[in-house]
């Protein structure tokens, strides 16, 4: 089964087909969501928040996206793998961005790269494209600026940020990307946006007109305690799953209860009964 690539996600867009994205950054949820048919699967750098614990997703390096998009890409068969690139990772020129997303489709098979930023980032957009490098861009509230923002606030409700995001959009299809994540945007905006080009949009707190939707897994599924984003809807709540099966793990395992007999192995009691007179007469 071949993987979805850039060219059928734009084909997607052109036929009015819904792009289904989630993140991902382990085997075991890799596979359940490619069996699923999730169309892209987005290792993005809120492992550092949701696998890590870190406060931000500011002090994740490049070794550990590295380990987790191999990870992800050994768990998936069909969908398209997005590694996110680090913060600083590409911000300090285009040579470095290009050796950082090199990695990601050499070392740990990603399909491709996304990176955060418009106008500003755009050259380096070009140079990856050029070198053969897919880029996906990521536009609105980048989480990677969060302390230039002050908070997850919504961007692009004036006329100038809005007249700004517009811009980026563009700058980063010109530069050739393939797609644009927008993020916390006013819903009618980005509609406005994905009239706009001709590369998918997909959105995350940005309404229902995005070419696709992503969302972070463990948001949809309860398995993030720290907090519930506006944008996410809890399909599951597995936390609560969990410390309900560990609790009942835990009392069976006091009481004795568990392992039972169909969870133990037996064996000839003969053989059992000849060991240990050997060890008495030794």
């Amino acid at each position: 089964m071949s993987r979805i690539t850039v060219h059928d996600l734009k084909a997607m867009k052109r036929r009015g087909e819904k792009i289904v994205m989630l993140t991902a950054y382990d085997y075991s949820t890799a596979r359940f969501l490619d069996e699923a048919g999730v169309h892209v699967l987005l290792v993005g750098d809120s492992l550092g928040m949701v696998m890590l614990g870190y406060e931000t997703t500011l002090p994740v390096t490049m070794d550990e996206m590295l380990h987790h998009v191999k990870a992800v890409v050994r768990g998936s068969r069909r969908a398209h793998v997005v590694a996110d690139m680090p913060f600083l990772s590409y911000q300090t020129g285009p040579e470095d961005a290009l050796r950082n997303a090199g990695r990601f489709l050499k070392e740990a098979g990603a399909q491709s790269v996304k990176l955060e930023g418009g106008t500003e980032v755009a050259p380096i957009v070009r140079r990856l494209v050029q070198a053969g490098i897919p880029v996906m861009g990521h536009l609105g509230l980048t989480p990677q600026s969060i302390h230039q923002f002050g908070g997850y606030r919504v961007q692009g409700r004036t006329k100038e940020a809005a007249a700004r995001l517009l811009r980026d959009a563009l700058a980063l299809e010109e530069a050739g990307a393939y797609a644009v994540v927008l993020e916390t945007v006013p819903a009618p905006l980005a509609r406005a946006i994905s009239e706009r080009l001709k590369i998918p949009t997909i959105g995350i707190g940005a309404g229902p007109w995005c070419d696709g939707q992503v969302q972070v897994v463990h948001d949809i599924l309860g398995l993030y305690p720290d907090m519930v984003p506006r944008h996410a809807k809890q399909y599951a709540r597995l936390g609560e799953t969990i410390r309900e099966a560990v609790a009942a793990y835990l009392r069976e395992v006091q009481e004795g209860a568990f392992p039972g007999p169909e969870h133990s192995h037996g064996m000839d009691e003969a053989v059992l009964a000849e060991v240990l007179g050997l060890a008495a007469t030794n």
